[in-house]
């Protein structure tokens, strides 16, 4: 079986992981990394055994895949060179600045039948593979993702850094266009808005209201799911999910029966995961988990939430 050929471009503090995963995957070449700052692409290179670059295109060639771990402003700029080369791109959440962008790396994703990835790696959670299948008709949804601010510099705001993760989820599991955004946002730490709640109402009667903060002195990454004779609390930092149903009867009962359920996982590697099925999906040419127009939804979405709290957020 012939190793995949990959690359990453861009080994700051969430691509040099890339590398560490790629590094110490079976099937896997890591021909060589590529950063603008010269001395950090040197320093990386030398600590996983593969070959330093200092511009993106000057590692296209050598590659057949590719993680792309650069600020959100240059994802358009860097992806677009590989997808049109006809390489597979593992793109790092959101999947652009703009849906605009974001469209047109997905036609060029189609139009050279390349494997197109987005980072959204609460996907490949176990608590999230374990719930998934018992969601039918979710009514109300709860969540709440918190934390202290990031040792990391940020081109973006709470919304597209954390809060759409669970936009991702929740488009998944409501099958509902959107009605209506209400929306609130704060700048605390950095220059962009560092805490927001939103409430999301679809048109199938299901609403959301998230919160997410890189505010919090604590973690916390809670989801609650409604539905009928259903209640699920999943707590992404244990992981942990408890599931409660209304057992024998009707909702009619004054004294309905309720039986509860606790599953725990061990703490995966999410991201270890999320590569995986990347290289499995470039060798088999299968479905990405999270495709390229999952991500523009969630990003449209992101981006409508941006604007209503840029009306209130002087």
């Amino acid at each position: 079986m012939r190793p995949i050929k990959v690359g990453v471009v861009g080994v700051g503090y969430l691509g040099r992981f890339h590398t560490e995963k790629y590094a110490q995957m079976e099937g896997v070449h890591l021909v060589g990394v590529a950063d603008v700052d010269s001395s950090r692409a040197d320093s990386i290179a030398t600590q996983y055994g593969t070959k330093p670059f200092y511009r993106a295109q000057d590692l296209l060639p050598h590659v057949d895949a590719v993680s792309i771990v650069v600020p959100t402003s240059q994802h358009f700029e860097i992806a677009s060179p590989f997808l049109a080369a006809g390489k597979d791109v593992l793109l790092e959440k959101p999947i652009s600045a703009s849906v605009a962008e974001a469209d047109q790396l997905i036609q060029q994703a189609e139009e050279h039948r390349c494997i197109f990835q987005v980072g959204h790696l609460e996907r490949f959670n176990p608590a999230i593979q374990k719930i998934q299948p018992m969601l039918q008709n979710p009514r109300f949804i709860e969540v709440h993702r918190m934390g202290p601010f990031p040792e990391r510099n940020y081109d973006v705001d709470v919304i597209l850094d954390l809060m759409i993760h669970d936009i991702d989820l929740i488009l998944t599991w409501v099958a509902s266009p959107i009605q209506s955004i209400d929306a609130v946002g704060v700048p605390v730490i950095s220059k962009n808005v560092d805490i927001a709640n939103v409430r999301l109402r679809f048109l199938n009667g299901c609403t959301a209201n998230i919160t997410a903060s890189r505010a919090s002195l604590e973690r916390q990454r809670k989801f609650r799911i409604f539905q009928s004779d259903f209640y699920a609390s999943i707590n992404f930092e244990e992981p942990s999910v408890m599931v409660c149903r209304r057992v024998g009867g009707s909702q009619d009962e004054a004294w309905p029966q309720i039986e509860a359920e606790t599953f725990t996982f061990e703490k995966a590697d999410l991201l270890r995961e999320e590569l995986r099925s990347f290289i499995a999906s470039v060798r088999e040419r299968g479905r990405p988990l999270v495709t390229g127009r999952e991500a523009r939804a969630a990003l449209e979405v992101a981006l409508k939430i941006q604007k209503e709290i840029g009306a209130f957020c002087p």
